[in-house]
């Protein structure tokens, strides 16, 4: 989004370290690409709620070129809001209320305070609201031991259900993969890791990784008994670092050419934030309502237990473009 206002190695380096190369494909293009991309993730679905989306706010004294605003809306639906940040708790209660509207207050306070000094504050936010295809059964959830690690074990609220997956068991990692559809056009994989083999995994999780699961997912469909816990996350990340490290260096210090943005050429990036809320329950992805009953084969199913530190992906089927990671090592904790 950043880059419909970046400009020379600002640009160079924003589209470097998203692995783009202008040799091989245009600005022009990527953009609407990425336009395409988020028509198709954020389109309405009956049974399944995405929102995800940008926002700049940019400090009040600043005119933002009307190219900008324009291309910002119709190529990444993102908005810019000119924003008093003398008036530090003003600033942070607009860049709050907008986060919480829309993500239909899932996510609330995300600044906990705002540098007067700010020229530019940049917000990504995502919200999930999905059920199950087969949803648990909220009677035969029961306490249970969860091993956080060898010392440590925590009691949580254990889901189970009986019933038809796609699993796989990865021989070169060590870990069980299970395929938990959403209704509509998502879908969640469990990666459980076998026990002091997560840090194998997480150094093995690319892209083409998760394609070569999910070939093996196709191939592989039976019976089993599943154990998952109730839990919850909330993911809050300063991307400075993150794209500081990705060699986006430029936008947040003096030799930032943002010039695009409002023609001034000393605006420069003060914060870049990220807030991800995960809950998940007998239903889906926050609260739904819902029952099925499915035919299982009569011969004993095996178990598959997350009862033990996991990962979880949930991707959109279509575009096959992860939605949510995360990491689950203490469900107790949020």
């Amino acid at each position: 989004m950043l880059s419909v206002g970046a400009k020379g190695a600002t640009l160079s380096q924003i589209l470097h370290g998203l692995a783009f190369d202008l040799t091989s494909i245009s600005l022009k293009d990527i953009h609407e690409s990425f336009h395409h991309l988020l028509q198709m993730l954020n389109k309405r679905d009956s049974e399944l709620h995405l929102s995800m989306g940008n926002a700049l706010f940019i400090k009040e004294n600043l005119k933002l070129l009307p190219k900008f605003l324009e291309d910002l809306k119709s190529q990444y639906d993102a908005e810019a809001f000119s924003t008093n940040f003398q008036n530090e708790e003003e600033a942070k209660k607009q860049i709050n209320d907008y986060v919480e509207k829309h993500t239909n207050g899932k996510i609330v306070d995300l600044l906990k305070s705002v540098d007067k000094d700010s020229a530019l504050v940049l917000v990504n936010y995502i919200y999930l609201r999905g059920t199950w295809e087969m949803p648990f059964d909220v009677e035969d959830t029961k306490e249970a031991d969860f091993h956080v690690d060898e010392k440590t074990v925590v009691k949580v609220p254990m889901m189970t259900r009986l019933g038809m997956y796609s699993t796989f068991y990865d021989q070169d990692l060590s870990c069980t993969v299970v395929n938990m559809p959403y209704k509509g056009n998502a879908s969640a994989l469990l990666v459980i890791p076998n026990e002091g083999k997560m840090k194998r995994v997480q150094d093995a999780f690319t892209r083409a990784k998760l394609m070569e699961w999910g070939d093996s997912l196709g191939r592989s469909w039976g019976s089993a008994q599943l154990y998952v816990p109730r839990f919850s996350i909330t993911s809050t990340l300063e991307l400075k670092d993150i794209l500081q490290g990705l060699g986006m260096t430029d936008m947040f210090s003096d030799h930032a050419d943002l010039s695009g943005i409002t023609g001034a050429p000393d605006l420069k990036i003060s914060r870049a934030l990220h807030q991800a809320v995960l809950s998940v329950d007998e239903k889906g992805t926050e609260a739904a309502g819902a029952t099925a009953v499915e035919a299982v084969p009569m011969s004993i199913p095996p178990e598959i237990k997350a009862d033990k530190p996991f990962l979880i992906v949930i991707y959109d089927k279509e575009t096959r473009s992860t939605l949510f990671m995360g990491k689950i090592v203490d469900p107790t904790k949020k």
